[in-house]
C-alpha cells in the first residue's frame, strides 16, 4: 500500500531545500519577552536557523548576553547605537570590550551616524562611530554599521579608520553608493523595506549587488515586510525579503536563501 505524505510534511520537506540567517533582530526587546520560545519556533519553521542579536545600549547587553547563552542559534553584537551617543563615557570602550570578549559576541553594533532625528552631536557621533572602528580593528571582529542620511560621512570615516570587514545594516542608499562601500569589502544587508512596493532605490541595490555581497536581515521589530508593514515584526518574515530579492534577481529562492546565509557565516565566523 501505498502512503501518501500529509500536506504539513510536503511543506517540511520543501523547507529543508534552503536555510536563512538573519543578521539583525533585536530579540533582546520587551517586545517579545511574554512569547519567546514561539518566536523561535516559528522561525525555525519559515527555515531560519541563526539570527544574530545587535546592542543598542550598554545597560541593555547582560540581556543579550543572557539569551545567546540561553539559546545556541543566537549570537550576540554589541555597541552603543548612534542616537545614544551621547551616553558615551570614558570607560565604555573597555566595557565594550569585555562584554566582546564573550565567545559568542559576533560585531561590533549596530553602531554609526543617524542624521534623520537629530544633527545636533553630529560630532560626538563621529568620536563613537571612530571608537568602535578602533575596537572592532583591535578585535577583529565585523561592524554592523547603522547609517541614515549620512552617507557621504559614513563612507569618510570607513576609508579614514581602514575598515574593510562589516555590513551596512538596513541599506537605504543608491546602488552606487552600495558599489562604493563593497569597494571597501562591505557587505549590504536587505530588509523589509526591499518588499515594499513603491521602495524603488532598495529593489535597484537588489538586483545591482552581487548575491555574494548580500545579507539578509528583518530588524525586528521594526520594517516588517508586505503584507505585515506597519505591523510588529520578527524573524520568521525574513523569507519574504528572500523571496522578493528572488524575484527581482530572477533566480530561486533557495539560491538567495542559501547563499547569503553562507555569506553571514563567512563574514561573522558562526
Amino acid at each position: 500500500m501505498v502512503k501518501y505524505a500529509h500536506p504539513t510534511q510536503i511543506k517540511w520537506c520543501k523547507m529543508q531545500n534552503y536555510r536563512l540567517i538573519d543578521t539583525h533582530a533585536h530579540l533582546d526587546f520587551e517586545d517579545y519577552q511574554g512569547n519567546f520560545d514561539n518566536l523561535l519556533d516559528e522561525a525555525k519553521s519559515a527555515g531560519v536557523e541563526k539570527i544574530i542579536i545587535p546592542g543598542v545600549t550598554i545597560k541593555d547587553l547582560n540581556r543579550i548576553i543572557t539569551l545567546i547563552d540561553k539559546y545556541e542559534n543566537l549570537f550576540g553584537a554589541v555597541a552603543l547605537h548612534p542616537s545614544e551617543a551621547k551616553d558615551w563615557n570614558d570607560d565604555s570602550y573597555n566595557i565594550l570590550k569585555e562584554y566582546a570578549s564573550h565567545p559568542k559576541v559576533v560585531a561590533i553594533g549596530e553602531t554609526g551616524l543617524d542624521y534623520y532625528w537629530d544633527k545636533t552631536f553630529t560630532d560626538t557621533q563621529k568620536f563613537v562611530f571612530k571608537e568602535h572602528t578602533r575596537l572592532a580593528k583591535e578585535l577583529d571582529l565585523p561592524l554592523i554599521i547603522h547609517d541614515r542620511d549620512a552617507h557621504a560621512d559614513i563612507l569618510e570615516i570607513l576609508k579614514e579608520e581602514g575598515v574593510n570587514k562589516g555590513v551596512m545594516h538596513c541599506f537605504s542608499g543608491s546602488a552606487e553608493f552600495a558599489a562604493e562601500c563593497i569597494k571597501l569589502g562591505m557587505h549590504i544587508a536587505l530588509g523589509g523595506p526591499v518588499t515594499f512596493k513603491n521602495a524603488k532605490k532598495p529593489k535597484e541595490v537588489a538586483k545591482s549587488v552581487p548575491l555574494d555581497k548580500l545579507v539578509l536581515e528583518t530588524d525586528s521589530p521594526f520594517l516588517a515586510p508586505q503584507p505585515f508593514r506597519g505591523k510588529q515584526n520578527d524573524p520568521s518574515k525574513i523569507k519574504l525579503v528572500a523571496e522578493e530579492i528572488a524575484s527581482i534577481k530572477k533566480i530561486s529562492l533557495e539560491e538567495v536563501a542559501n547563499i547569503t546565509s553562507k555569506n553571514a557565516e563567512i563574514l561573522f565566523a558562526i
